[in-house]
């Protein structure tokens, strides 16, 4: 994984502003203290059991190992969006990611309903498999939440926030 810890421009190519490099709106205040909060309650652990265990992406053989950095899968619940008619909390809203690393910083730029919606995630390393942060919702900025995730491996992690959740598979 040293290639990920390699340091890169922050500056996108979209909008040199950004500290994201994706070129898309910044997550505000990514290390505020409702993230310090959440982060000290949620204390994810790894599980056979756990809802992302079982394989549920689109994934197929040629997709990276040994980085987290590149294509994923990506599906949330735990709230349900108005723009998906008869869409719930409890319904898992499937989509791509991707996922791209700047220093200690993991990026997780993902979308659902079929690429109309987006949302990024911006989280710090803590420690190999922790990740710390917050969530942005791109179409609806004034959503945004803290989440933490577990990199379980380089083909899953397994994201919370404090309704539910955002996960990542290849």
């Amino acid at each position: 994984m040293t290639s990920e810890i390699a340091t890169r421009s922050v500056v996108s190519d979209n909008d040199p502003a950004t500290r994201n490099p994706f070129g898309v709106m910044d997550v505000p205040n990514p290390n505020d203290d409702d993230v310090t909060q959440f982060a000290r309650n949620t204390m994810p652990e790894e599980s056979a059991t756990d809802e992302n265990a079982k394989p549920w992406s689109a994934g197929d053989a040629s997709d990276p190992h040994g980085t987290l950095e590149g294509e994923w899968s990506s599906r949330w619940n735990g709230a349900a969006d108005p723009t998906i008619p008869g869409d719930t909390p409890d319904k898992w809203k499937q989509g791509r990611g991707e996922a791209r690393i700047v220093g200690d910083r993991v990026y997780l730029l993902f979308d659902w309903d079929s690429g109309k919606r987006r949302g990024l995630i911006d989280a710090r390393r803590e420690g190999r498999r922790r990740l710390v942060g917050k969530y942005i919702n791109l179409n609806n900025p004034e959503i945004s939440v803290p989440w933490v995730g577990l990199v379980v491996s380089d083909q899953r992690i397994d994201g919370y926030f404090s309704l539910g959740r955002v996960d990542f598979r290849r």
